[in-house]
């Protein structure tokens, strides 16, 4: 997951009501050998550009083909392929009001080869982060604008600064080459009235590719509930203890597992009235640009729901039987979740980490934009998640009997939202 910024609906339940087991046949034993292949060593970390990726994304459409769905239309195969601009910085030089920026005082979003910003520019505008402003909400609101901006950034933000830096410049990629860019620099000046800056890229072509299933509707096929996760992780890191590898077992193999698991539920009910669309995101660390672009395919006023699922590999802060979802007050998918729930033991809560803008920060975001209620499930502690990221995030760490609870929870949590019975109100269009 990227410097992510989740959501969660976890859960560990330790039983599951009769009736609900019967129609819910997911085991624990297909659980496990799902998300032990993809967070196995030879997938090398999944990260975006490397043979392991790539392997994992094999092993996906080879489940989807065992369970039967069909490609999506206007594809050939369950790979959704699209092109990405990988960028190399070659030099840049930040003057403002006659004085240089030290590079670490600085954050470049520019997909250009050249840019060259003075004051006589008129398409530049000035915009202040202050010391009172929530950096990160902030931030990715001026990143996903398209407009020329300088971005001066209260030096309270440093740290925070800092990880956004690092994680920048680790995924330094563009889904499409613009005509403008966002410069970010930390400093204490509320504007500046002369600046000189100067950047140098070398661009180059890469190829990425979602993993894509349908299951067509029975009645309202033009009617579409997504169900997604994303597949890559971060690859490998330097190595602690002799291990270099970091699995993603958690982020978000587990979050895979449950998309395969409920695509042969859902298959086997067949009962789906609208159409399911299954989907395996990559880039989602290093940008979110599989979801990005899979976003721009599809009319969303024909999205009924989007359940995006990350990090269900353990229990929930909220204990067992209870997890969270974000967003919730946004629509009201949640709250028919929980009606759906009644009687079982499991319960949503709101999103407890609001501070950070949780929402607007996975895989779910660019379909909330455009209005289709697209929430996020998890059951990460995220605040005290000591695994993530890291080389550590292993198939040993996950609780198996509590993530396919989950599974099943999400399964039941949905069942009136595919059948059609409900339909989830609509997010407002927001440009945050």
């Amino acid at each position: 997951m990227r410097q992510k910024f989740y959501i969660i609906l976890g859960v560990s339940l330790g039983f599951w009501l009769p009736v609900t087991a019967q129609k819910i046949k997911i085991k624990e034993k297909e659980v496990a050998r799902i998300v032990r292949t993809l967070s196995a060593d030879d997938m090398q970390g999944r990260q975006v550009f490397t043979p392991g990726i790539q392997k994992a994304s094999n092993f996906i459409q080879k489940e989807f083909k065992k369970i039967g769905l069909e490609f999506l239309p206007g594809l050939s195969s369950y790979e959704q392929t699209f092109t990405t601009y990988q960028i190399q910085p070659l030099s840049q030089k930040i003057l403002l009001n006659e004085q240089e920026i030290p590079n670490e005082g600085v954050i470049l979003s520019v997909s250009q080869e050249e840019l060259n910003w003075t004051p006589t520019n008129a398409t530049i505008k000035q915009v202040l982060i202050p010391a009172t402003a929530n950096f990160v909400a902030e931030a990715g609101k001026y990143l996903n604008q398209d407009q020329n901006l300088l971005v001066l950034v209260h030096p309270s933000h440093a740290a925070i600064f800092k990880r956004y830096q690092n994680y920048l410049q680790r995924s330094n990629i563009k889904l499409q080459k613009q005509n403008t860019g966002v410069v970010f620099v930390l400093t204490e000046l509320p504007e500046v009235n002369n600046f000189n800056i100067s950047v140098k890229n070398r661009i180059t072509e890469q190829k990425l590719n979602n993993v894509v299933g349908v299951l067509p509707g029975k009645s309202r096929k033009e009617e579409y509930v997504i169900i997604s996760a994303h597949y890559d992780h971060i690859g490998i890191l330097t190595a602690v203890n002799g291990d270099s590898i970091a699995n993603g077992a958690d982020d978000d193999a587990s979050g895979t597992t449950a998309v395969i698991t409920l695509a042969r539920h859902f298959k086997k009910q067949k009962n789906n009235e609208r159409t399911l669309i299954f989907v395996a995101f990559t880039a989602e660390e290093v940008g979110g640009f599989g979801s990005q672009y899979f976003s721009k395919q599809l009319d969303p006023l024909k999205i009924s729901a989007m359940f995006n699922i990350e990090m269900i590999g353990k229990e929930s802060q909220f204990g067992k039987n209870a997890g969270f979802i974000t967003g919730f007050e946004r629509s009201d998918l949640g709250t028919i979740m929980q009606k759906n729930l009644a009687g079982s033991p499991y319960q949503f809560h709101p999103d407890p980490y609001t501070q950070q803008n949780l929402f607007y920060r996975s895989d779910n975001a660019t379909l909330a934009r455009l209005g289709v209620p697209a929430h996020s499930l998890s059951s990460d502690k995220i605040d005290t998640d000591k695994l993530y990221h890291s080389v550590d995030d292993e198939f040993e760490s996950l609780n198996i009997s509590s993530m396919t609870q989950i599974i099943k929870a999400i399964a039941k949590g949905a069942t009136s939202i595919i059948s059609g019975a409900d339909t989830p109100t609509r997010i407002p269009p927001s440009a945050e």
